[in-house]
């Protein structure tokens, strides 16, 4: 590694940390507030306006409706809030829905839920940070026309904020979420006591447009099916729930009672800042249609529409612009901050994923700042491939959504609902039995609740979009078998066996050292001192003969120098070095089959990219066969060229790193 690259690394991610300092990275309640929970917080940005543009198409009656989805979706809310609140204590380590739906429904449920939940923090990542430039650009225009670039930008900076630490982060994460739940507060009450208290009308800049219908009256089943929709969309407010059960370990102790508690104020403060925001729409006439030029009747050739809380913001602080600034900014920033939420949750979850072997196991490797760097390098990844596809287009992308929290909800409550049941099978004492039951009750009223929404948001969704996740959960969940048979494969293989199957362990009866020579300078004398060292019973040189004349003056050269060693010229006619040494290493292992051949190859170390391609190339070619060779050891013996001094001084600095992530294995 260059002495560049290793300053660019400290610049980025910070000086490594050691192992024993990872208690340093566990969270207070008022840093995992914003950290765990701003995912749902943030929420509140995008799934009221998703009601109102879905209810645009039956026109403006239908926004009569949306006090009363809105409420639908608030009692959802808390009650899978309420349900969370059992599956942190009953499960603290940190495997969330996955641990409960592992333990008491299997691996293949446990799996299932995996895959929803990865795939879920993908698109939270993709939905939030194109939410958060369509809140900026209805400031900031340019930011609206170039919102896929900055969504990107975004993604990596976050990224690059994570892989330095969780703590850091949390730390710079709070002031923002608290920043944007005291500005919607403010907003929203002040907005509220205008018009209910002191009588005076608020307006937003959409209420004088005429909304237009695009197919008439809608009513009967055509109206049920409007609704649906709506609320399916507005369930989007309950994404994140699942990050605070995933991220149990990062709290401080009492780990479980900490978690429950934050889940508690993250239901509270969700459900009236939703309800809030739904309740200041309908009063100041707001209008959202997902094709304004078309089914806004009034507005100007040049209109552009900005977000519902854009809107909100305008309308209330029309006295104060600079408002609508304030609270442009921090919307984006807590929307910034719940993709923070899925770069906390995912790399945990695929961490456990690579411990039962589900995922490669670099992923459950921590970076030189404790936190797992390959888990989210490659939700960073996934995220903006969404985010390019979909051109950071945030009703595209929620049609795609909650598909997988929700398959997670609901499987989660049918595992703690058995859960509880099992205890119950072997509890005798009456106080622990009642709060048992009471648990149970709590949890088979959230199933009930979550397995609704998620028939709905299938039924609803699945042509507009709801597919591709589906695919994309399905995908993964086979992937990830296959790795597990590959690892199940592997491990069978290993496993010793029986003393009748240990053949391939048994001392070999003799050891064949053989030393490529090419010419007769430092390298191959090094190499020939340390075969003799190893004391093989028999020991030879050999040399593939591709120049007559440049073979004979190394045998030459040999004998004047008197070796011990003997060296054997082998023949190439068709001048391959790589095919010669093969047949003559099976030559000997075929005449003697307990004779394990040690092949010693001197290899130059060198110091720049470039040397490696002049060095090594034979070598390397004839490594990578020999290692397929049953009975035979590859030996290299390094010499270092003056180039490669100017690595040492970096050897120290990479070490930590290059341990935690897996490359000294």
């Amino acid at each position: 590694m260059s002495k560049l690259s290793t300053a660019t690394r400290r610049l980025v991610l910070g000086r490594p940390f050691r192992s024993d300092k990872l208690s340093h990275t566990l969270l207070p309640k008022r840093i995992a507030l914003p950290v765990f929970a701003s995912d749902a917080l943030s929420s509140v940005a995008y799934a009221p306006e998703e009601i109102f543009l879905v209810l645009s198409v039956a026109g403006l009656t239908a926004y009569s409706m949306t006090p009363w989805i809105g409420l639908a979706v608030a009692g959802v809310m808390l009650i899978v809030i309420a349900s969370y609140r059992q599956n942190v204590h009953a499960y603290p380590s940190g495997g969330g829905d996955y641990e409960v739906v592992t333990t008491n429904l299997g691996p293949t449920a446990g799996l299932t839920v995996a895959s929803a939940l990865m795939v879920d923090y993908v698109l939270t990542v993709a939905v939030s940070m194109s939410s958060a430039m369509s809140n900026i650009g209805s400031a900031v225009p340019f930011v609206n026309d170039h919102k896929v670039l900055f969504a990107v930008v975004a993604i990596l900076l976050l990224a690059s904020m994570n892989l330095r630490g969780i703590r850091e982060s949390g730390t710079a994460f709070a002031i923002p979420t608290y920043a944007f739940m005291i500005g919607m507060y403010i907003m929203l009450g002040w907005g509220l006591f205008q018009i209910y208290v002191l009588d005076h009308p608020l307006r937003a800049e959409s209420a004088g447009f005429e909304m237009h219908s695009e197919h008439g009256e809608v009513l009967g089943f055509a109206l049920v099916f409007l609704v649906a929709r709506a609320f399916s969309s507005g369930s989007a407010a309950l994404t994140g729930v699942e990050a605070i059960s995933n991220g149990v370990p990062a709290f401080r102790k009492p780990k479980s009672r900490n978690a429950a508690t934050t889940l508690l104020l993250l239901g509270v403060i969700s459900v009236t800042l939703f309800m809030g925001i739904i309740m200041l729409a309908k009063a100041t006439g707001v209008q959202m249609a997902e094709r304004p030029h078309e089914q806004l009747v009034g507005a100007p050739p040049d209109y552009h529409q900005k977000t519902l809380i854009a809107q909100l913001a305008d309308a209330v602080f029309h006295d104060f612009p600079v408002g609508l600034y304030l609270i442009a900014g921090v919307t984006a920033l807590i929307l910034v901050l719940a993709a923070n939420t899925a770069f906390n949750g995912f790399p945990v979850l695929g961490s456990i994923l690579a411990q039962d072997r589900y995922l490669p196991r670099q992923l459950h490797t921590r970076g030189d700042r404790l936190a797992f760097s390959n888990g989210i390098l490659f939700l960073a990844f996934a995220a903006i491939a969404f985010v390019v596809a979909f051109r950071a287009e945030v009703t595209a992308l929620i049609q795609l959504y909650i598909v997988g929290v929700f398959v997670s909800f609901t499987l989660s409550q049918i595992g703690m609902v058995r859960h509880w049941t099992r205890l119950l099978r072997t509890e005798t004492d009456a106080a622990a039995r009642r709060h048992m039951m009471r648990s149970r009750i709590i949890n088979a009223v959230g199933l009930t609740a979550t397995g609704t929404v998620l028939v709905i948001v299938v039924v609803t969704k699945f042509l507009a979009g709801a597919w591709i996740a589906i695919l994309a959960m399905s995908a993964l969940f086979g992937i990830m078998k296959l790795i597990h048979k590959h690892y199940d494969t592997v491990a069978r293989e290993l496993e010793a066996q029986d003393d009748s199957e240990k053949g391939d362990i048994v001392l070999p009866s003799r050891n064949h050292a053989v030393v490529l020579v090419s010419k007769l300078h430092l390298p191959t004398k090094r190499a020939l001192a340390y075969a003799r060292a190893t004391r093989p019973d028999v020991l030879e040189a050999i040399t593939v003969s591709v120049d007559d004349a440049e073979t004979r003056a190394l045998v030459h050269q040999w004998e004047d120098s008197e070796i011990s060693v003997p060296l054997k010229v082998i023949a190439s006619p068709y001048r391959e070095i790589t095919r010669p040494v093969l047949d003559y290493v099976k030559r000997v292992t075929k005449e003697s089959p307990r004779t394990v051949v040690t092949v010693f190859i001197p290899e130059y170390v060198v110091g720049h990219w470039w040397e490696q391609v002049l060095h090594n190339q034979s070598a390397l070619r004839l490594k990578g066969r020999l290692l397929f060779m049953p009975n035979v050891m590859v030996t290299s013996v390094p010499w270092q060229l003056s180039s490669s001094e100017r690595l040492k001084a970096l050897q120290p600095q990479s070490a930590p790193g290059d341990a935690r992530r897996g490359f000294l294995e």
